[in-house]
């Protein structure tokens, strides 16, 4: 089941919110109800996001909206993943050819999608058998699998891979604020995969890696600086520090959409901050709920993408 497909010219997707409990379909038939469900993260993931926004513009044209005016409004329902507004950008150059290709460009970032992202996961697969060897017990952040997708995981395809290599042994998840996609999402694609796994509290992954129980901490990105830094979710930053002093690679998974050569670094990134009731403090106490965080490129191994592996310095 795909997370998120165009069908009868509406976009289907699964609703990320209502999992693992229950698993549900959205279809989705206006512009306006697609950023809905980007915005409250029933769909969430960068490769995700890099296709709704390009289902996004096919859906305004096929409904015969003001398509730029919608497009832009799908350019900043979230701010922070590149893959959004790149996905967005690709499918509107088309405009000026009319209805059908724009959408034929649209279903082909989605087909392609599922192309870039099993290369991606073999790639690094390869890489850190090559490195580590034959059993590679992984830590592993947020949710970077299928469901970031359109069938086929970033950091979690590189975990797939290695299973289907036979090469994988235990894979250690943070529970991952701020909606806990960690213990909800990645846990319950690890299940169906039938891939032994431990669930850990956020403060915790860093002591997971220091107490040397696993061998490399493989995340995704929702952008990547033309610098090298990564933006990933809130409490990634960690994880890249306690590699760092253990000795282990810090491993970026993420497709080449995710590079985002016109940011020079981080600090330049808008760093999405969410709305502080998702952390339910008390009344009248003030909450910084930051959606994401950044890890400098000094402490990044390596970056795998669809078409390379970048070791440790900048990207142009």
């Amino acid at each position: 089941m795909r997370t998120i497909d165009w069908v009868d010219a509406r976009v289907v997707a699964i609703d990320q919110t209502r999992l693992p409990g229950d698993v549900v379909t959205l279809s989705i038939n206006t512009v306006k109800d697609l950023v809905d469900a980007i915005r409250r993260l029933a769909i969430r993931g960068a490769p995700a996001l890099g296709v709704a926004g390009a289902l996004g513009v096919a859906l305004s044209a096929v409904n015969g909206g003001d398509v730029r005016a919608e497009a832009a409004l799908l350019r900043t329902a979230r701010p922070t993943a590149v893959n959004l507004a790149w996905g967005v950008d690709r499918v509107l150059a088309k405009l000026e050819h009319g209805v059908e290709a724009v959408v034929a460009e649209a279903v082909f970032v989605l087909e392609d999608d599922v192309r870039r992202n099993s290369a991606l996961g073999k790639r690094g697969a390869e890489w850190l058998v090559e490195r580590i060897g034959p059993r590679v017990n992984v830590h592993t952040h947020c949710n970077a699998g299928a469901l970031a997708c359109v069938e086929w995981g970033t950091a979690l395809g590189v975990v797939r891979a290695l299973q289907e290599r036979n090469a994988l042994g235990r894979v250690f998840l943070d529970e991952t604020r701020p909606l806990l996609q960690g213990s909800r999402l990645t846990a319950w694609e690890l299940k169906q995969m039938g891939v032994e796994h431990t669930v850990v509290v956020d403060s915790a992954g860093p002591t997971v890696v220091a107490r040397g129980m696993v061998d490399a901490v493989v995340v995704g990105a929702d952008r990547i600086t033309a610098n090298g830094d990564v933006v990933n979710k809130i409490g990634t930053y960690p994880l890249a520090l306690a590699a760092a002093r253990k000795g282990i690679p810090f491993v970026v998974a993420a497709p080449e959409s995710t590079i985002d050569m016109a940011t020079p670094d981080g600090d330049s990134v808008h760093i999405e901050i969410r709305d502080a009731a998702e952390i339910d403090p008390p009344a009248g106490t003030p909450a910084l709920n930051l959606a994401f965080d950044v890890t400098p490129a000094d402490l990044v191994t390596a970056i795998v993408t669809d078409e390379r592996i970048i070791h440790g310095k900048p990207l142009g």
